[in-house]
């Protein structure tokens, strides 16, 4: 067979993992088992993917290069199947559902590129019923707005509607040095694991990120000017301060997860 080569077109932008230490530090956290299934995005030349296929009972790889596909096909094992598509346009529900022999026991994996890491995000909390966990090697500033709390200058919307359905942490920073070519920023390992039940149920999650994307729009303003911007009254703004306990100057990064789900109950439950 010819050797595979892909063009040079086409790795740029994308970061190959080349550390055999960290692949299996990352294998570790993931934890294969005989009944899962697995479904990692971005398979590129199977330096995750092989391992993994080895101690899972299946591995979908979605690989959007069709470069990778031949060498991906003809290296690797029978519990192997290849799915030749941007993962933005993969349904996750229909892929496990068509999987569903590990009876729900499925991980989304993936060492993401940059350009979709906020994209796919959003994706996994619509489509979480798919996924018992997820790992991802992610830019550090996304793992540290995915894990941030309030008081943190990182916590944003994502960290919300993440943490209202899954337990997140970061478990381990990773060098450029260790990728093939090596980024300019530092990576970071993040585990996502899914509550059996919402941290804080929500009546209507896509109007719920419409409110936090308007209480964080402005970051330097307070809460309150935030809504006021908005077309909020200005009375009724600082009313549900005074109804959940917030100071009039509170900034939105200062706002609980409970506080802002009572927020938005207060707005959108009312006339």
């Amino acid at each position: 067979m010819k050797k595979y080569r892909p063009a040079k077109r086409r790795i740029l932008g994308q970061h190959f993992l080349k550390s055999a230490g960290v692949l299996e530090k990352i294998i570790g956290v993931i934890e294969p088992l005989a009944d899962d299934l697995i479904i990692e995005i971005g398979a590129g030349r199977g330096a995750l993917t092989f391992p993994l296929a080895a101690l899972a009972g299946k591995v979908l790889a979605i690989e959007k290069d069709r470069a990778f596909i031949p060498f991906l096909e003809e290296k690797g094992p029978p519990n192997l199947a290849i799915v030749a598509k941007d993962v933005l346009d993969v349904n996750f529900k229909e892929l496990v559902g068509e999987n569903g022999f590990f009876f729900g026991r499925a991980k989304l994996v993936g060492n993401l590129p940059y350009s979709i890491s906020s994209p796919l995000l959003f994706k996994v909390i619509e489509e979480r019923a798919a996924f018992q966990k997820c790992v991802f090697l992610v830019q550090k500033e996304v793992a540290e707005r995915v894990c941030a709390g309030p008081g943190s200058k990182s916590y944003a919307p994502v960290s919300i509607l993440l943490q209202l359905h899954f337990q997140a942490a970061l478990v381990l920073t990773v060098h450029p040095g260790s990728f093939s070519p090596p980024p300019r920023v530092q990576s970071a390992l993040i585990t996502l694991d899914r509550r059996p039940s919402p941290l804080h149920p929500v009546s209507d999650e896509r109007k719920f990120l419409r409110f936090l994307r308007t209480c964080f729009k402005q970051r330097r303003k307070t809460l309150v000017n935030n809504l006021v911007a908005s077309g909020t009254p200005v009375t009724r703004a600082e009313e549900a301060c005074s109804v959940f306990g917030l100071d009039r100057g509170i900034r939105p990064e200062q706002v609980s997860i409970a506080q802002f789900v009572g927020l938005f109950d207060f707005f959108h439950g009312r006339p």
